[in-house]
Order: C-alpha cells, then structure tokens, then sequence
C-alpha cells in the first residue's frame, strides 16, 4: 500500500497513509522574526488541511501560533508535554483539539497510530526564557512506518528508540550559516540513515528561511544540504532511495509489508 509525502518547506510536510492526513510543524508564513522565506512559495491553502498536526518541539520556528491558528476547526494536534503551560498563545486555539504528549505514548487516528520518541534538541521556547518541554520525533504506523525525526541531533539510542522503519524524514540542515548542537547536518543526517535502515528517506529543514541581511554569508549552508545529503547517503547507506522533493513536491511510495 502506498504513503504519501509532500514537502511544505523547512519541516513542514503532509503524510497520507490509510486515509489519514497528517501535517508536520506546520509553518506558512513569508517572515519569522529575523527569517525571510527564500525559496518556494508559501504552502498553499491545501496543505493547512490535516486530520491530526504533529509539532515536534518548541522553537517558533516548529511550534508557529499563528501557523496552527490557520488549521481548520476540530484538527487534532499533537504537542510535548508541558507546551502550553510554556507557550500560553496555545490555550487560545479553542478550534483545535490539543493533546500533549511525551516520549512513548501513542496516540490513535483512524488506521494509524502515532507515537511519541526521543530527540536530543534543545526543547526551550527560545529566545523567551527558561520555558521547556521536551523534543520529541514521531513514528506514523499505518500502510508505511514513517518516522518524523523534527528537529535532533545524532545519538546512539536513535536506531532502537525509534525502531523499524520505511520512511524517514530527516533534517539536514537549518535556517541559518551555523548549526549548533543538537541538530543534524546533511553528513549527520546520512549517518542516521545507516543506522536506522529505512526503505527511503526524505531530506527536510533546509533551503527554505534564511535570516534577513545574510545573503552573503556561508551561501552554501542554505543551498547544498539537499543535494549533499543525497551523495552521502548514497555512500553510507546505498540501499536506501533518497528522495529529495522541491517545495511542493510529492513522492508516492509503494510499502510492502
């Protein structure tokens, strides 16, 4: 049976499987604070259509209100444990069916069933102080098994905790000239499909924001982690098809099971 993917932009990607939409981080706006949209067009109204949506961590730039205000009346979504004591706006989207989860639990929609697993990243509400919930991935179990890594660094629990796997959707870069820790670059990213073994992989949070003033700077950050990711793969992992999407793009994969 098949799962579809569509990639949004940045770490915003719908996944349809079993006749279930879901959403990931969704993100639509054109300016975040100090980022500029650079590539792509904003998600059209289409893609603020979900069933259930899937916010990973805290950063605005994963967890965005305004974004979430978009989503359509009675959309399930799904947040860490302790999100909306840390970001009171959440309270206020009484249209949305908000239920917050941690590392483990499941949650069932329909023929799919979602579980919460671990991320090493940093889970603040940055830059507004010590407000903290933790990061979390997600594996989507239905046709496929999809794992929704968010926002994480490497780490060596990472195969076991998140399990089998057919489709991986890893970050592999950022919104900025310099990944700190906790995150994945397009090496760090093919090291992670070696271990995890999916059936394919699709390379997100890259080549989409870009702080304003920094056209100059490091240009490469921005623009080669796809295409970097696809070549490392290949060398770490050569039984995995790497499917690097542009803004909008669709792949439909065929799971047998």
């Amino acid at each position: 049976m098949p799962v579809e993917i569509t990639w949004w932009g940045h770490a915003t990607c719908t996944i349809e499987d079993s006749g279930v939409r879901l959403l990931t981080d969704p993100l639509f706006a054109r300016r975040l604070a100090h980022l500029r949209r650079r590539r792509g067009a904003p998600p059209p109204p289409e893609a603020r259509r979900a069933d259930l949506a899937l916010v990973s961590h805290l950063h605005a730039d994963h967890l965005h209100v305004p974004s979430l205000a978009g989503l359509a009346p009675g959309t399930r979504l799904l947040v860490p444990r302790g999100a909306q004591r840390a970001v009171p706006a959440l309270r206020r989207l009484r249209q949305l069916r908000v239920t917050e989860v941690g590392v483990g639990d499941e949650i069932h929609v329909g023929r799919l069933v979602v579980r919460a697993v671990p991320a090493l990243h940093d889970g603040r509400r940055l830059p507004v102080g010590p407000q903290r919930a933790p990061a979390l991935g997600y594996v989507v179990e239905g046709a496929a098994r999809t794992y929704f890594a968010g926002d994480t660094g490497l780490f060596d629990e990472m195969a076991e905790v998140v399990g089998p796997v057919d489709v991986a959707l890893l970050p592999v870069g950022g919104w900025g000239p310099y990944l700190g820790e906790g995150h994945l670059d397009a090496g760090r990213a093919a090291r992670a499909v070696a271990r995890l073994a999916p059936r394919s992989a699709v390379p997100v949070h890259y080549g989409t924001y870009w702080p304003i003033g920094m056209d100059a700077v490091r240009p490469h950050e921005f623009h080669a982690p796809g295409d970097e990711f696809v070549r490392l793969a290949a060398e770490y992992a050569p039984r995995v098809a790497v499917h690097r999407l542009e803004h909008g793009e669709r792949v439909r994969l065929e799971v047998a099971r």
